[in-house]
């Protein structure tokens, strides 16, 4: 859980985008296995932004 906190709050400070969605986003791909904050951000990033 703390991955997926990490991703987002980076996600959400770099983008200034809507914490819902970077949470949803994020939680798929936490599920899909993807486990590292570094990685989940990277690709949080290249799906919000935009």
């Amino acid at each position: 859980m703390d991955a997926q906190r990490i991703a987002v709050d980076a996600i959400v400070a770099l983008t200034d985008c809507d914490r819902e969605a970077a949470a949803a986003f994020v939680r798929k791909c936490y599920l899909a296995g993807v486990r590292d904050p570094k990685r989940l951000t990277f690709k949080g990033l290249q799906a919000l932004r935009g």
